[in-house]
């Protein structure tokens, strides 16, 4: 789910709790374990995504504009253009949620990023242009109104370099968050997750579509499932040499069998706010459907976790400034330079690689 920070009684946060948060700490029992240093495993340098829902979608596109030839393809849910709200709180209240104040502007938008390109700080334009994006909306959405998906849309038709690298994908009776379709073998109870038309709850929602399965597919159409049957594992590491304002002390990451062999891809999976395990417990990490696609298909996927706390009540990834508005009148949340994205970069990078480093 996506809200905002600086304070519990901000109009956004009233929305969302009044949107019904249920929190489904049964929804899952099993439980990852203790956290380790995060793995190097040889990922692939060449199959990677990222993907993200309501604040991880805005932060997907923050990741995948930023340094765009580090990913084949972005993937976003329920969220709206990238770089909506140009690290303003208000814009994000009012133009990236809601658009009391009227649509983002595009063009405001291909300035911000021309800006940005001439120093540097996102990646070239070539490389920005050859992604494959696929942008879902839930019609039936109260949170991020669904024509902020369409924009999206539009933005990404015109920077992409073919409209074949782009898939729409809109569900009629959907409301905010990402849906699933659970197994018949699944020891979670629909009841357990979101509502599929209201939203809520743990905003994983029990809707019968496996929307994981349809994004991978298309940001991935060179894979071929694999002939590995075993599960893989969840493993909880620990985020804390991973400084930046924002992430919790723990994250996870999915290895399916034969991937500690290295070579396979990795996909970054971003929860939205009131979606972290703090909030939901492990609901996020196991039920999206992007475990399953990762056992069959040998793709790594990092499930990185933001925190709650005063600036950030609803726990919410960086998409408007919060991490470093108190030191920066202009901050580059959006850019290399952003805190979450440096940090969520290294990430990526740990996974690539073929040892840790030396203490």
């Amino acid at each position: 789910m996506l809200t905002t920070a600086h304070t519990t009684a901000s109009k956004a946060s009233l929305l969302l709790l009044c949107a019904g948060l249920v929190v489904p700490l049964t929804a899952m029992a099993d439980t990852a374990s203790d956290p380790i240093t995060l793995p190097a495993l040889s990922a692939s340098e060449a199959q990677n995504s990222v993907v993200g829902v309501s604040s991880g979608g805005y932060m997907a596109l923050q990741l995948a504009i930023a340094w765009p030839e580090r990913f084949s393809g972005v993937g976003v849910l329920a969220a709206g253009p990238w770089g909506c709200a140009q690290g303003s709180l208000s814009l994000a209240l009012n133009q990236c949620m809601m658009t009391r104040s009227g649509d983002p502007s595009l063009s405001t938008l291909d300035a911000r990023w021309a800006r940005y390109a001439g120093e540097g700080q996102v990646g070239d334009e070539a490389a920005r242009n050859d992604l494959r994006a696929y942008v879902w909306h839930g019609e039936a959405d109260k949170v991020v109104e669904p024509v902020l998906g369409d924009l999206l849309a539009e933005q990404l038709r015109q920077w992409l370099a073919d409209d074949g690298q782009l898939k729409v994908a809109r569900s009629e009776e959907t409301g905010h968050g990402w849906p699933v379709r659970l197994p018949s073998n699944s020891r979670t109870a629909p009841e357990a997750l979101g509502g599929c038309r209201q939203g809520g709850g743990s905003h994983v929602l029990a809707c019968d579509e496996n929307i994981a399965g349809e994004m991978l597919n298309w940001l991935h159409p060179e894979r071929r499932q694999s002939s590995f049957n075993t599960e893989g594992e969840l493993l909880a590491f620990a985020q804390g040499e991973f400084d930046a304002k924002g992430l919790a002390d723990t994250g996870y990451v999915y290895v399916p069998a034969n991937c500690e062999a290295g070579e396979c891809g990795v996909t970054v999976a971003l929860h939205g706010c009131q979606m972290n395990v703090e909030a939901i417990g492990e609901t996020f990490v196991r039920q999206t459907g992007l475990n399953a696609w990762a056992d069959q298909h040998q793709q790594i996927v990092l499930y990185p976790q933001a925190e709650s706390s005063m600036a950030n009540p609803q726990g919410c990834w960086d998409w408007w400034g919060f991490a470093e508005s108190t030191w920066q009148l202009s901050p580059l949340h959006d850019t290399r330079e952003g805190e979450q994205v440096s940090a969520l970069m290294a990430m990526l990078a740990r996974l690539q690689a073929s040892s840790l480093p030396e203490r």
